[in-house]
């Protein structure tokens, strides 16, 4: 009469160590083929978070479009928000170089979004 080792429901099974989501996310997302996807979704938010905190007046009426070499291009939906992004262009490059999220960039340019 062999019987095979019965698993008792009470006894504990044995777990993978914990891990943060955030570290796994982009790792799942590149397997996907979606690391660029990611990727660009972050420096998104982290353009309009910097642009919330150093430039409020043009928040909400702005957003990163990509990055070309070193510049990072901006549309502004009217033509005195591309001034107010100018006006603190180099601080906001300055600050999404540094930010975590960022990229290594040393100008804005603005382009004014077409009605």
């Amino acid at each position: 009469m062999d019987e095979e080792p019965r698993r008792d429901a009470d006894a504990p099974r044995r777990r993978r160590p914990m891990s943060r989501i955030g570290t796994l996310i982009p790792e799942a997302a590149a397997r996907l083929g979606l690391g660029d996807e990611l990727r660009r979704a972050r420096l998104l938010s982290t353009f309009d978070a910097i642009v919330a905190e150093r430039s409020p007046a043009a928040h909400g009426a702005c957003r990163a479009l990509r990055i070309e070499g070193e510049t990072l291009v901006v549309e502004a939906d009217a033509p005195i928000v591309g001034q107010e992004l100018l006006l603190h262009g180099d601080e906001l490059a300055g600050a999404f170089r540094t930010a975590p999220g960022g990229a290594s960039v040393r100008q804005l340019r603005v382009v004014v979004r077409r009605r």
